[in-house]
């Protein structure tokens, strides 16, 4: 695997996307959903995740991540139409008993 540099990683990760669907996916599937850099990869992700959300005492294990463009909305004031930037999302799915603690995260 490719060495990321750890300053590039702490800029992958944008904040988590809480939703009804992503709540959904995570209890079903044992995934999280990111908001990631545009030109986030999904080896940088999986770097990132375990880089960031890992135990002291034991590492986090990235099954896989799958990546999704979204687009923006379109939007109107009255008669003038503009367009919302989109961005990218991740959903990183965990190995089998592993979990994210985003409180202990932020510490690092």
């Amino acid at each position: 695997m490719k060495a990321y540099s750890q300053e590039r990683l702490t800029q992958v990760l944008l904040a988590p996307v809480v939703s009804e669907k992503g709540t959904f996916v995570g209890e079903k599937n044992n995934q999280f959903v990111f908001r990631v850099a545009p030109d986030a990869t999904k080896p940088e992700v999986k770097a990132a995740v375990e880089l960031l959300f890992s135990p002291k005492d034991k590492k986090l294990e990235v099954e896989g991540v799958r990546i999704v463009n979204v687009k923006g909305k379109e939007k109107r004031m009255g008669k003038f139409v503009g367009r919302r930037s989109g961005w990218k999302k991740a959903y990183v799915c965990l190995k089998a008993g592993q979990d994210i603690n985003f409180a202990e995260g932020e510490n690092k």
